[in-house]
């Protein structure tokens, strides 16, 4: 068999795996999912007029997160990008600090730390998790910082090494525990971006509630839904007022007049998004139950292919499984837009991982280690379809 006709036939074969789940019906790559009581909650709220910034579903979905996630405070805001630029603000991060933030993940993770004056500092990924390779970057930290009065400094900038951003690629808890102890090594402050990983476990701590503070995302391509919002997830008191008086436009609490005590933010998050959350949060299990079987039926369908595999939790983790990847052996990455192309022209949505923040524009210039594997994981990967619904729910 010629190479052409190998990825051909390989190209082939994956196609038909991904089509033998989906039923080869046209599929989105996660779509929302709305089976309980999200009418009868928002209806609630146009019915008594309670739309905006008062109404007691905010107060009850922040509650209902504690309860999930075992984070003493949840303070609901507009959205994830919102929830961490307040989260880095409130880990100290400003003008002259460089903040970690792992290559391959969402933009709106380095667009954060730029909203702060902060500069991001990029740094790879490892296989097992797709998050930080905290080996990798031990060994960077101690060739190029210092410790100087208890900070990480920048030996090449000169500037603080503030925090550190670990994001849960696709709902795979990264290895939290080794960068946590890294940060305290370094004297370097843990802010996680758990945007894609609510009901992501790593030993039975919800991600998240690692670092000082962590947050959440609930856009309408995530696990549950408030049509656009986020979350702050922290267990210190002080903090948690801070965030929610800041995320508030900093407004002091008075029967008529508006005062405020300094520059806030609009990023509260309305009523009728958060109804919306409620109902989604009732059904979470059943939603993550059905991703995590789906898991299970492609692999399956890709369990005798050679030449790919699918991503899976890391060991002592459950993954919420936001979204469905497989990972392509080194010899096909050139199949890979091929597979992309044949999918999505019969209306089945595959994506890749997104491109390295370093190849981006804006972030190009900012400084990075070696992104070796980053780079690689970039061009392997592809994220399938990946709703709950592909799986029917057990009445």
């Amino acid at each position: 068999m010629s190479p052409f006709e190998e990825t051909e036939e390989f190209v082939r074969d994956v196609t038909s795996s991904i089509v033998a789940v989906t039923g080869g019906e046209a599929t989105a790559l996660h779509e929302p999912e709305f089976d309980g009581n999200e009418w009868n909650y928002v209806k609630e709220c146009i019915d008594t007029n309670f739309v905006s910034s008062a109404g007691k579903y905010v107060d009850r979905f922040e509650r209902e997160l504690e309860a999930y996630t075992g984070a003493r405070h949840a303070i609901a805001v507009s959205n994830g990008t919102s929830a961490l630029h307040i989260s880095l603000l409130l880990a100290g991060v400003g003008p002259g600090d460089e903040v970690l933030v792992p290559a391959l993940t969402f933009v709106a993770t380095a667009n954060a730390v730029i909203y702060c004056g902060a500069e991001p500092h990029f740094v790879d990924s490892e296989l097992d998790s797709l998050g930080i390779d905290p080996e990798k970057l031990r060994s960077y930290l101690e060739s190029t910082t210092t410790l100087i009065a208890g900070q990480c400094r920048n030996r090449v900038s000169g500037k603080v090494i503030r925090a550190m951003v670990p994001m849960h690629t696709f709902g795979h808890p990264s290895k939290i525990r080794e960068l946590l102890d890294l940060c305290m090594e370094f004297s370097i402050t843990m802010v996680e971006d758990a945007a894609e990983s609510l009901g992501s476990f790593y030993s039975n701590k919800h991600t998240g509630t690692f670092g000082l503070l962590g947050t959440l995302s609930f856009n309408g391509n995530k696990t549950i839904t408030t049509g656009g919002g986020g979350a702050i997830l922290t267990d210190d008191s002080n903090l948690a007022r801070k965030a929610k008086h800041l995320t508030t436009t900093a407004k002091v609490p008075h029967k008529w007049r508006y005062i405020h005590d300094e520059v806030g933010y609009n990023y509260r998050l309305p009523n009728l998004n958060a109804a919306l959350g409620c109902a989604q949060l009732e059904n979470i299990e059943s939603k993550i139950s059905r991703k995590r079987a789906l898991s299970e039926l492609y692999q399956e369908k890709f369990n005798n292919l050679n030449g790919v595999s699918l991503i899976r939790e890391p060991t002592g983790c459950r993954s919420n499984y936001w979204l469905q990847a497989i990972l392509l052996n080194p010899q096909f990455i050139s199949s890979r837009d091929q597979i992309l192309e044949r999918t999505n022209e019969i209306g089945i949505s595959t994506r890749p991982a997104w491109d390295l923040l370093t190849t981006l524009k804006p972030y190009k210039d900012f400084p990075s280690m070696d992104m070796a594997q980053a780079d690689e994981l970039a061009k392997r990967v592809i994220n399938l379809p990946s709703s709950p619904q592909l799986i029917k729910a057990k009445k």
